[in-house]
């Protein structure tokens, strides 16, 4: 297991030779002590991007081989998958079962890129006069990536993988309660030959690693995904620099059954929209609109679903709900539950901490009904297992409904009648509705927000975007 910061090609303590201890969250077990990087560690992997970007060995390698060295990254990734899917787990509590599949979505994404590399061209202009005018795409330069805790690895490839196959050059900063398999895939990286200097991680904090990363002048990119307070924070520091800067941020995401929907499928929909990675999931459907005729039918199959959903085990193949990532993330889950019933919501399932082994920070798969649109647990991302479930009268009140949220980063859409699920995906405004299907990711679809959810976009032809610059060149004839 690799602990020390990797720069340049190379394993090395922080300058500081201060470390910090990473937990497993459903054992509450140590798993290791980690270098902890800050201002001059950072100040060490930028420069070393910095050099190989501008390096004859970087930016002499061709297109199709940055895209060969992806592929083989991949390939290299995903003959390790279980040890990779393991190591997921032990340090964010999500069951094996997730992390197998999160892992897949990795190893894909790299693939993906990895075929794009040689495929970003300019363009010919039929401009005015005398001349030959065309445009070129390169890369923006160093980045700097922030990840959270929540998918690791996986969001930390959504952002490694368009910049390496954009031909820039990357400083990666995971979060500090899921470093270990960021380090790791540096070892894969490695070994698939990618020169010294063009990835690089540092964990450390957010307010001396992060913000650090996010004022060096050698960084040219920020691409951040986590909180929308932090994210404004981001966009503040990197304003000082005129950074570009993409970045994916929370939401409360609608996820709407109409009263024509097949039940049984929107009631699956629904859990796997809330309870999939234990709610920590930026997309999570935490916002149940159920149309008034079907209510009482829903939350019934919903609740009666949750109580069966039992926490266990995240190494268990059979276990569907694991840990939550930390004692403080439990504690701030549990607060949000005891707000919800302060507030005059009703628990119709779950609502308690559990500790099946006698360890770990787990809460139960939570439910509330009678939930207004003005209670806390309806506006604000509590980023755990509680549904916040609301009642409409109709189309035009559940779009409505669904629309009340400073956040737009993505919506669910349950409904039999296809013109009405198009009029609900245009008219609601997130980054991403499902129709008949929640949680649906594929790497070549983009993914953000609107609103407070940020804006860019993550995978998909589009995610290259915000790693390219375009020159126009004229030529006289």
């Amino acid at each position: 297991m690799r602990t020390d910061l990797f720069i340049n090609n190379e394993w090395r303590p922080a300058a500081s030779g201060k470390r910090f201890p990473v937990e497993n969250p459903a054992t509450e077990e140590l798993l290791a002590d980690v270098a902890l990087g800050d201002a001059a560690d950072v100040d060490s992997a930028a420069l070393a991007a910095r050099a190989c970007f501008e390096s004859d060995g970087w930016r002499g390698l061709s297109a199709r081989k940055r895209g060969r060295l992806l592929t083989k990254a991949a390939d290299l990734l995903e003959s390790r998958l279980d040890e990779f899917a393991r190591l997921e787990t032990a340090h964010n509590g999500k069951t094996l079962f997730e992390s197998k599949i999160e892992l897949t979505m990795t190893v894909n994404t790299m693939r993906y890129y990895g075929g794009w590399a040689d495929k970003i061209t300019g363009d010919t202009l039929p401009v005015d006069g005398p001349f030959l005018c065309y445009t070129l795409r390169e890369p923006v330069g160093v980045v700097g990536a922030i990840v959270p805790w929540n998918f690791p690895l996986n969001i930390a490839s959504w952002k490694f993988a368009p910049a390496l196959a954009a031909g820039c050059t990357i400083v990666l900063k995971p979060a500090s309660e899921t470093p270990l398999t960021a380090l790791a895939v540096a070892d894969v990286l490695l070994e698939a030959g990618f020169p010294p200097g063009a990835f690089n991680v540092v964990p450390g904090g957010g307010s001396t690693a992060g913000a650090a990363l996010v004022r060096h002048p050698d960084i040219d990119k920020i691409s951040f995904t986590g909180s929308t307070e932090v994210g404004r924070q981001v966009m503040r520091m990197a304003a000082e620099s005129n950074k570009r800067v993409t970045l994916e941020l929370g939401g409360k995401s609608p996820n709407v059954i109409f009263a024509d929907a097949d039940i049984p499928a929107a009631v699956k929909g629904a859990q796997t929209g809330i309870f999939y990675g234990k709610g920590e999931v930026c997309a999570a459907g935490s916002r149940l609109l159920i149309e008034e005729q079907v209510h009482d039918q829903v939350v019934e199959q919903l609740a009666a679903g949750a109580k069966k959903l039992t926490p266990g085990d995240p190494l268990d193949k059979n276990t569907r709900l694991g840990a939550l990532v930390s004692r403080k993330q439990q504690e701030t889950v549990l607060s949000y539950i005891k707000k919800g019933v302060e507030e005059g919501a009703s628990i119709v399932a779950g609502g308690k901490a559990v500790q099946p082994n006698g360890k770990g920070y787990y809460v139960e798969a939570t439910v509330f009904d009678g939930v207004t649109p003005e209670m806390t647990i309806a506006r604000e991302e509590i980023f755990g297992p509680v549904l916040a479930v609301l009642t409409f009268k109709d189309f035009d009140e559940g779009v409505k409904l669904a629309n009340r949220s400073m956040y737009g980063l993505a919506a669910g859409i349950w409904t039999r009648d296809i013109q009405k699920a198009h009029r609900a995906a245009r008219a609601i405004r997130a980054g991403t509705v499902w129709i008949n299907s929640y949680n649906v990711y594929d790497s070549g679809a983009p993914f953000g927000g609107f609103k407070a959810s940020g804006f860019g976009r993550d995978l998909g032809r589009d995610a290259l975007d915000g790693y390219l610059e375009t020159k126009t060149v004229w030529v006289g004839l």
